[in-house]
């Protein structure tokens, strides 16, 4: 893990110097320039990481609650000091650096949702347990959400899979799928032909199951809550989703054709990508990429670097090189012999994992453009630091892994 992590922030950083390359500013330690500035933020990381890795393990569990509790006034603080960038209060000015606190609330949510759910006698299947642990969620996710940063916000959803992974029903997962699918559905076909639909496999599971009392209630109150999804999505998407949200979903299902406006940038992105083709016009040589046209290349949209200069074959090694990497958290959250380790382990998984899928097809124009990093690639120390604080942590409790952490 500590072999990758340090292969993925090299090759970033050499990517965020080609995507914003300055012939006036070659060297690459030019602290001027952002490619400089990020090698702060790596040598910060480094500090960060054998940091962590020299404190007690059991730290990290006894402190879980604290830490939570100490990163939710960060993020309330932000209503005080912040100051608007590009439409979100997420950001706190220090000096000449901007900090994010949504991106270290994430580990820090990690470790409390890790602490409840490992306490004993805690089973996923209570109503209460779910409570509590909606509430964990819930709580950070709301007030990034009232700083205007829904990216940031939609990323605590991830914690699902480590809910699932602990007993939730996956039931509760495929109807959270469904109810996305309807909603994508209502935004695309007439509602009388969507109720037709509905009402057809309403019918064609009545005449499948037995028809007990029991199934036939789950069948009417299934039909009944799809087409309520049905009816709420119009006011949700005209009164909850904010004017710039809603062009990008419409852009997305091809409802709206803007290559000048909401849709230049995944347009540019794509065509980055696509020149890129088979082995990539090589290191310093993108022209898409060179002349700035595709906006925030260095930060949520880095992956036009990888695509355009290197071409599927890098591109499918990056992504071969995140996969192996949650492979073997995954992995290694298994031997852990403490649940504490074992549920913190799935958490980091399940960020980078949303955070991969969501940023990648965001500049493939399969996910709407919502704005969060590629771990370890994108520019930003808020980020870098973050996501280097969420893995060693999780190195760090491997090294308890025959121990049970409290």
């Amino acid at each position: 893990m500590v072999g990758m992590f340090l292969l993925m922030v090299i090759m970033g950083w050499l990517n965020i110097y080609a995507a914003v390359y300055n012939e006036e500013h070659q060297s690459i330690f030019d602290l001027s320039q952002s490619y400089g500035k990020q090698t702060i933020w790596i040598a910060g990381s480094l500090v960060l990481a054998l940091m962590i890795l020299v404190i007690d393990g059991k730290f990290y569990a006894a402190f879980s609650y604290p830490m939570y509790g100490a990163m939710l006034l960060l993020l309330l603080s932000t209503f005080a000091f912040s100051r608007d960038v590009k439409g979100s209060y997420g950001w706190i000015d220090i000096g000449s650096f901007k900090l994010q606190p949504a991106e270290f609330a994430k580990f820090a949510t990690n470790m409390a949702l890790a602490k409840y759910l490992s306490t004993l006698d805690i089973r996923m299947q209570d109503m209460r347990t779910k409570i509590t642990s909606l509430i964990l969620l819930g709580v950070p996710m709301a007030i990034v959400l009232l700083q205007n940063d829904t990216g940031s916000a939609l990323v605590f959803g991830a914690f699902i899979f480590v809910l699932y992974r602990e007993g939730l029903s996956g039931n509760i997962l495929l109807l959270g799928f469904l109810t996305i699918v309807l909603f994508v559905l209502t935004l695309l076909v007439p509602k009388l032909q969507l109720f037709g639909i509905i009402g057809g496999i309403a019918l064609l599971f009545f005449f499948l199951i037995r028809k007990t009392r029991k199934n036939i209630m789950v069948i009417v109150i299934g039909a009944l809550l799809a087409s309520s999804v049905v009816f709420s999505v119009n006011y949700v998407y005209n009164n909850v989703l904010q004017l710039h949200q809603r062009t990008r979903i419409d852009v997305l299902l091809g409802k709206q054709t803007d290559l000048k406006g909401a849709g230049y940038n995944v347009n540019q992105s794509k065509i980055a990508i696509g020149s890129g083709e088979f082995w990539g016009k090589g290191f310093l040589q993108g022209t898409q990429t060179k002349y700035d046209f595709v906006p925030e290349q260095s930060t949520d949209f880095i992956f036009c670097t990888v695509g355009e200069e290197w071409g599927f074959v890098g591109s499918f090694v990056v992504i071969s090189l995140f996969m192996a990497l949650l492979a073997r958290i995954i992995y290694v959250a298994e031997r852990q012999r403490s649940q504490y380790s074992r549920i913190y382990g799935y958490g980091v998984a399940s960020i980078l994992f949303f955070h991969l899928m969501i940023n990648i097809g965001m500049t493939i124009g399969l996910a709407p453009v919502i704005g969060i990093p590629l771990p370890f690639f994108s520019y930003g120390g808020s980020s870098l630091w973050s996501f280097t604080i969420l893995l060693f942590i999780f190195i760090k409790l491997d090294a308890y892994r025959l121990q049970i952490l409290r």
